[in-house]
């Protein structure tokens, strides 16, 4: 558990929840972060109850308790009059198969990632991380490993401290626009670092398919790793399908923004482009990340449908050259037929030099046949 006070200029971190439950516990325009993983959420529900009750006068719905402990629900946006709910499924690198799967929520288990396959999907976590927007508390619930929690945290106080020579490292406006300025602000930078640690799975899985796609066009290669493929393919559907719920639960989010009043100050109006503007921010790269999914998958389905045809090319090449083949020698069996026949009279059979005449016969009609075969590009190979 991390507990962060954070204010226009400075980030303070609490070592408990004791303190909090006093009114007045965070400054004027300040608010707190409260990061848990699920098992301390689930542990200190009560405490963070109390905290939501003095702090904000309000608590969390049962229903969405139920959906901040589900380890296997999908990535969705809900609101009520006095806060906002959003469930944002992550794409990092996990642990493999074992950080999996391995949710106590009672949500529907989405399809697993593949036992086989690319070594990077199998190290893909897809777990969920929940947010509960207040107007002066951020509660954010991660995954056992707090991967996202902690490096967030870490540029969070380095964004604050001062430098080496003990000053300022910025001036206060300057540290304002570095530190978020609201919850909102605070969880909308949270997901975009979510988002963005998809691309360091990007160049690896790029790189992995695209090893596969040119065993599968190379006509010298045999492919046999067709389980790991058809387990790939299945794997970027279902990231295609954690891709989509995310860009709806954001846009989700945004419409919700956009249908509430017009803030009468010149502050808070500015504070609320910065939402809308951090929004569609992160929205485009929710629909970037979309994008590159649907073409790794759009590729693996296309190099499958090249291997195909390729496999196709080489058995016509080789019909092609048996045929041809075939061409040939059908008339030098005729010949061979024709001095077999057991008839007593046949010409060429009883004179001295009949096997030698029969014998360039036939190599002057394989030869004809096979230059005729060459100029009309039967025997010419398929590139």
């Amino acid at each position: 558990m991390r507990i962060f006070e954070i204010n226009r200029s400075q980030v303070s971190e609490h070592a408990a929840l004791a303190p909090l439950t006093v009114p007045g516990a965070c400054g004027t325009g300040g608010y707190l972060w409260i990061s848990l993983t699920r098992e301390e959420f689930r542990a200190s529900l009560a405490e963070v109850q109390q905290i939501l009750q003095t702090l904000c006068l309000t608590q969390l719905v049962d229903l969405h308790v139920a959906d901040l402990l589900n380890d296997q629900l999908p990535s969705h946006y809900d609101y009520t009059s006095q806060y906002d709910v959003l469930v944002f499924r992550r794409l990092a690198n996990g642990q493999g198969q074992a950080a999996l799967g391995n949710g106590k929520g009672n949500g529907s288990e989405a399809p697993p990632l593949p036992r086989s396959g690319p070594p990077v999907l199998r190290r893909v976590d897809t777990r969920p991380v929940g947010f509960a927007v207040f107007d002066r508390v951020l509660l954010s619930v991660h995954p056992e490993d707090g991967a996202v929690r902690d490096a967030f945290a870490t540029r969070l106080l380095a964004a604050a401290s001062p430098d080496d020579r003990g000053a300022p490292a910025l001036d206060v406006r300057a540290t304002s626009a570095r530190l978020p300025t609201s919850p909102s602000d605070l969880m909308l930078r949270v997901i975009n670092q979510i988002v963005d640690g998809y691309l360091d799975l990007r160049r690896e899985l790029t790189k992995q398919l695209d090893h596969w796609q040119t065993e599968l066009i190379d006509p010298r290669s045999r492919f046999t790793n067709w389980g790991a493929l058809m387990e790939a393919r299945q794997s970027l559907h279902h990231l295609d399908e954690i891709c989509e719920d995310q860009r709806a639960a954001m846009q989700d989010w945004i419409d919700s923004l956009e249908t509430l009043p017009v803030p009468k100050g010149e502050t808070e109006q500015r504070e609320r482009e910065l939402i809308m503007i951090r929004s569609r921010d992160v929205l485009e790269h929710i629909e970037r990340v979309v994008h590159h999914v649907h073409r790794l998958e759009q590729n693996a389905e296309t190099a499958v449908q090249m291997h195909f045809s390729v496999q196709g090319h080489r058995a016509n090449d080789i019909m092609r050259v048996l045929t041809v083949l075939t061409a040939v020698f059908l008339p030098l069996n005729l010949i061979a037929g024709i001095f077999g026949m057991n008839f007593e009279f046949i010409p060429l059979v009883h004179k001295a030099d009949g096997f030698w005449i029969a014998m360039t016969s036939m190599l002057v009609i394989a030869v004809v046949l096979v230059l005729i075969f060459w100029r009309k590009r039967y025997l010419a190979r398929t590139r």
